[in-house]
């Protein structure tokens, strides 16, 4: 998770849980198995370091959001949980396996080769790294939106993730001794909660770096202009919800 974004338990688990709901599908891919030794990289609120201890492996979830990892501790007591950066996390023990949804889009781009330098060093010798987060084009629409609104009001704001093509990433994972065995860009279409505040919402839960220099009476007039430029592809007036366009690359690469 962002160092940039403030997060909020409550809501991150009340209005988006669809973030470790599609997640789930990805264990498949992980396959843990009873007594492997497993990573969760981004662990959030400790929904899926919970299904993966289910499955009898030994599993520590870490993230960077120190109240993310709170309420993963009251959530899930029996399940280890630290407060740590993927940049700069150093395990006592190597891993089978490291595993991460939708948590390495947060990091900066230049910041990507000490994760998975990171990713590396805490793998066995043939260990394996499954993942799966944003990427190329993900949330383009909001994106173009959010920059259009505030371009007009004079404020020049970078994005805040990171979105890699298959083509961009599979070269840097395999520059840290790493095998692309699976990788996969695809488009998923997720349907916001809260009906017509849905994209607002997404917007307050993710989107905070674009508003840091923002005043807070000018947040409302972007984010309703936001709405007005995303309504005709994003909205169905009928159901009244918002479809945000999430794109995702997901990988498996096995270190060699």
């Amino acid at each position: 998770m962002s160092d940039g974004n403030e997060w909020d338990p409550d809501d991150y688990d009340d209005d988006h849980g669809f973030v470790h709901e599609y997640g789930e599908d990805l264990l498949t891919l992980l396959d843990p198995e009873p007594g492997q030794r497993i990573l969760d990289l981004g662990c959030g609120t400790g929904h899926l370091t919970a299904a993966i201890a289910d499955s009898g492996a030994d599993v520590l979830g870490i993230d960077a959001a120190p109240e993310m990892v709170e309420r993963a501790r009251e959530e899930y007591p029996d399940c280890r949980f630290e407060h740590a950066d993927a940049r700069e996390y150093a395990p006592e023990a190597p891993f089978d396996a490291v595993f991460s949804n939708a948590a390495l889009h947060w990091i900066p781009g230049d910041d990507h080769d000490a994760v998975l330098e990171t990713v590396a060093d805490a793998l066995t010798d043939d260990g394996r790294f499954v993942a799966e987060f944003g990427g190329r084009g993900n949330v383009a629409r909001i994106v173009a939106a959010l920059d259009a609104e505030l371009g007009e009001r004079g404020y020049d704001v970078a994005t805040p993730w990171y979105f890699p093509s298959v083509g961009e990433y599979a070269p840097r994972l395999e520059a840290h001794g790493m095998e692309v065995t699976f990788a996969r860009l695809f488009d998923r279409p997720v349907e916001l909660e809260d009906g017509p505040d849905g994209l607002r919402n997404w917007v307050g839960m993710f989107g905070d770096e674009f508003f840091a220099d923002v005043d807070e009476t000018e947040r409302e007039a972007v984010l309703d202009g936001v709405e007005d430029r995303l309504r005709e592809p994003l909205f169905d007036a009928a159901t009244e919800t918002w479809t945000a366009d999430y794109r995702r690359i997901r990988f498996v690469a096995e270190r060699r």
